[in-house]
């Protein structure tokens, strides 16, 4: 079966290649790109997370030069960064080094965005951070979607955010304490609000099926988005690593974790990986697949399917009922 494709609005590295690494090149993000695309993601965000202020300057401009390479129109379709105006709380941060988080700050975020030459499509702040509204409401007025995630808000902090103009709540269930009160935590108020889309990390580690159901129930198919969450150890053999200062063990099962803190260290997986897991679950048909794969992400960043470039690597299976790599 044909299909638009699958779009990824969070991808963070591929192959060894780390998008925020201080030792980033054009030749290496390039590579990486390249792999992914053939990997079998048509469109994608790449994502640099909470870093020094000299590795945004750098790598952002490094990212938004290859966007304007012609083989990446309508593939690369703008930058997401994620941080640093975020939790500085263990749990909440997750892989984010807290020396670098910051409090949300507009002058801040303008260097951000001319470093980047205006390419950003997506940023992910903590609503709880002070200074959270007025940043969300200046970003939205330059075109920038603005994510909700590696935070502890509540139910009212989350409701004045999404007012200010925020949209999604970045990988759901997840940058989060292991261990959160039981009522009162940023996963049920997230899934109480309904002006929020809720991304959702697939890959069969980030969130358990019983979760991943009642998320989508809880939201909806149109209010639900796939992401991968690659981090640069996707598409690497299992073994030991270093990412970023950190130690992290990737497993034969794909499984990504901090030796050390337990918590998961990003993903490996690509989106064609997460998208057959959702599909392997028989929770929504191909079309539903399809919303929360390829239309609803074009429709967060304020695109539509005709920004995409046509692409020709991934089909449908029907009879398998997963999404296959084209010989």
């Amino acid at each position: 079966m044909e299909i638009p494709g699958i779009v990824d609005l969070q991808v963070s590295g591929y192959i060894g290649v780390d998008f925020s690494s201080s030792e980033l090149t054009e030749k290496d993000f390039i590579r990486a790109c390249r792999e992914l695309l053939q990997a079998g993601t048509t469109a994608f965000l790449p994502t640099i997370i909470t870093s020094p202020k000299e590795v945004f300057k750098r790598n952002l401009a490094i990212m938004a030069s290859a966007l304007q390479v012609e083989e990446f129109h309508g593939r690369l379709l703008g930058l997401h960064i994620e941080g640093p105006f975020i939790s500085p709380q263990d749990g909440a941060r997750g892989a984010h080094n807290a020396e670098w988080v910051s409090k949300p700050d507009i002058n801040y975020l303008n260097k951000l965005i001319d470093w980047a030459d205006n390419k950003v499509k997506l940023i992910t702040i903590a609503a709880e951070a002070e200074g959270a509204e007025e940043l969300t409401e200046y970003a939205v007025s330059r075109g920038i979607a603005v994510a909700l995630g590696h935070q502890m808000a509540n139910i009212q902090q989350l409701n004045a955010l999404a007012k200010a103009g925020a949209k999604a709540l970045t990988h759901l269930g997840n940058g989060c304490p292991a261990v959160l009160p039981r009522h009162e935590n940023p996963i049920w108020a997230g899934l109480d609000n309904d002006e929020l889309t809720a991304t959702i990390i697939t890959d069969g580690h980030h969130l358990p099926p019983a979760v991943i159901k009642t998320f989508i129930r809880a939201k909806g198919v149109s209010r639900c988005i796939v992401v991968s969450d690659s981090s640069a150890l996707a598409g690497l053999p299992p073994g030991r690593y270093n990412v970023l200062g950190n130690d992290a063990i990737l497993e034969e099962s794909g499984l990504l974790y901090n030796p050390n803190t337990g918590y998961l260290a990003g993903s490996s997986s690509t989106m064609l990986q997460c998208m057959n897991h959702l599909a392997s679950l028989r929770l929504l048909s191909v079309d539903e697949l399809l919303m929360v794969g390829f239309f609803n992400p074009l429709k967060l960043i304020g695109l539509t399917a005709a920004d995409v470039a046509a692409q020709q690597n991934v089909r449908f299976d029907e009879s398998q009922n997963m999404f296959c790599l084209k010989q």
